[in-house]
């Protein structure tokens, strides 16, 4: 089993990244793009002994305390068998 990760900022909070990519994107002539914002992704290898419940409940508690930062980060989690 694999557990995927998205941790991506909050709605308003600042991005510098994202605003250092879009001017970026803008500079080199790419003008339809709106906005960036960055975030970061993770694959986790799960033991195929644990079922989807307990890796789900795992997993979501790792990304909370581990993998982000709740003030200002959400997260989101999928588990692919």
């Amino acid at each position: 089993m694999l557990a995927k990760v998205y941790v991506t900022l909050k709605t308003g909070v600042l991005d510098p990244q994202g605003k250092a990519i879009h001017h970026a994107a803008e500079t080199i002539g790419y003008q339809g793009v709106a906005d960036v914002r960055q975030g970061k992704y993770f694959e986790i290898k799960l033991d195929p002994a644990m079922d989807e419940t307990e890796a789900r409940a795992q997993i979501e508690k790792f990304a909370h305390d581990v993998l982000s930062n709740p003030v200002i980060e959400d997260y989101r989690v999928e588990i692919v068998k």
